[in-house]
């Protein structure tokens, strides 16, 4: 085997692709920074020898911070952001949520929201997609890469899933509402955490209330759990009607199902989407019919 030269680079293509795979597909400043040209420290002075007696070895001098403004290209320092509790977040976010009367008024107060720590990972809101006022209503968990970069729910390899399951019982994007528990993309497409899914509960729970659907679809186990107040797990709870109930006290039809990225990984399970799907259909039919 011939010993790979010490002046060889992997190939870019092979980088990239590996970045990708981990989750790092984007930047989280706009201006690189120059690491390189860092101020060194400055060296210690020499310490003088120790008696002989003594082991103890000689305190380090301190070393200098680094100010920021000595490195060029360097983004503008933040201001410091005072610590507020997730518990004090999520009660702004309720009284935000509460406060909005119209659809419009939500999507301004959630972009001006930043009560959740996604928001400054993430490239743009992602409020919803579809007809405000369809019968039926779907919610997934988050964003992921494409939706973050476009602002719509479900538009990558999921969404197109998603639209040929929705025409499977003769719907589409003009006659269905789609949004997310989350509203802004988790970095890496990682699982949102407890508290940042109840920071955005009141958002999506307002949302529901304010579409007034008149089927509610759980896309995915995170969905179902945090809409209809459940520990059980999706293949357990998907084509089974469930309710959520609104806090003005409207009860809504919800049917859990699987999402579709779970679809794209596990094919043999589309036919209990499928069913899924067929049972909204009909509870469509039996809710408009006269």
């Amino acid at each position: 085997m011939t010993a790979a030269s010490p002046n060889s680079r992997p190939d870019i293509a092979e980088l990239l692709a590996f970045y990708a795979s981990a989750g790092v597909d984007e930047a989280l400043e706009d201006a690189p920074v120059n690491r390189f040209a860092e101020a060194a420290p400055k060296p210690a002075e020499r310490m003088p020898a120790a008696a002989p007696s003594d082991s103890r070895a000689p305190e380090r001098p301190a070393q200098p911070r680094l100010d920021a403004s000595a490195v060029p290209n360097a983004p503008p320092a933040r201001p410091p952001i005072s610590a507020v509790s997730d518990e004090a977040q999520a009660a702004l976010a309720r009284e935000l949520a509460s406060a909005a009367s119209t659809l419009d008024e939500l999507r301004q107060h959630m972009s001006t929201f930043d009560g959740c720590n996604l928001k400054f990972t993430a490239k743009n809101l992602v409020f919803a997609d579809g007809n405000p006022d369809a019968s039926v209503m779907l919610v997934g968990e988050a964003p992921g890469r494409d939706e973050d970069i476009e602002g719509l729910p479900f538009v990558g390899r999921s969404g197109r899933l998603l639209d040929r399951m929705l025409a499977a019982i003769g719907l589409d994007r003009t006659s269905v509402y789609i949004a997310n528990v989350i509203p802004w993309r988790p970095p890496g497409n990682r699982t949102p955490t407890p508290h940042e899914t109840e920071i955005c509960r009141p958002f999506i729970e307002r949302q529901i209330e304010l579409v007034k659907p008149k089927v509610l679809v759980n896309l995915g186990g995170p969905s179902a759990k945090t809409l209809l107040n459940t520990s059980e797990g999706i293949l357990r709870l998907r084509g089974n009607w469930r309710a959520h109930t609104t806090a003005s006290g409207v009860v809504i039809p919800a049917m859990p199902t699987l999402h579709p990225a779970y679809l794209l990984r596990t094919p043999a399970h589309k036919k209990l989407a499928w069913r899924d799907f067929l049972e909204v259909k009909a509870k469509l039919r039996a809710l408009t019919s006269p």
